[in-house]
């Protein structure tokens, strides 16, 4: 029965693996370093950014992230029962996986479980944990598209090469950012 689960935990989480790094990391490796240029009277600073000064130039993965900032600064205010919901399954996919590891040594101790079955127990977690935030990524990409086509329409970034690296950077932040934190660990 363990080997069972352990094999049926390991297809979710080699499938949310192999997409953060197709749809997240492997952009940003691409792209991200691109140097962008921006226009700061149309472009606005991240939510709760409170410096004076902002930079026009900036790496297109910088201006992805504030892009990302600024879509689910948005998102709350348009939509807060589906934003709190995301960062509702972004908290579980923190605080389950560990959770159940240190269940699991507890019950190892005990002699109620085998070894193999602890390490299956925190596999099945964190298996879970990387289809929830999986599932629950599609609104947020939405809500990252809205606020992509308010800086397309503010013409915020002079040249269009600049301005789709920097909303590509925005998606891929968004898929680097959906797993548990112990999956991200295991890709840098």
């Amino acid at each position: 029965m363990w080997r069972l689960l352990f094999l049926a935990s390991a297809l979710p989480i080699a499938i949310a693996l192999f997409t953060r790094w197709m749809f997240g990391l492997r952009v940003i490796a691409e792209i991200g370093d691109r140097p962008c240029h921006c226009d700061l009277d149309r472009w606005l600073p991240a939510p709760g950014d409170t410096a004076m000064i902002h930079r026009a130039e900036e790496s297109a993965a910088e201006f992805g992230r504030q892009l990302r900032l600024k879509a689910l600064a948005e998102w709350r205010e348009d939509e807060p029962k589906a934003a709190i919901a995301r960062e509702n399954s972004r908290r579980f996919g923190i605080a389950v996986p560990p959770f159940s590891g240190i269940v699991s040594l507890l019950a190892v101790i005990v002699a109620k479980i085998p070894i193999i079955g602890a390490i299956t127990v925190v596999l099945a977690a964190t298996a879970l944990s990387s289809a929830i935030g999986l599932l629950s990524l599609p609104p947020e990409l939405k809500a990252i598209a809205r606020t992509a086509r308010k800086s397309r329409e503010a013409k915020s970034f002079p040249r269009r090469d600049d301005e789709e690296a920097v909303i590509r950077c925005a998606v891929a932040h968004a898929w680097k950012e959906t797993l548990p934190p112990i999956l991200k660990s295991l890709q840098r």
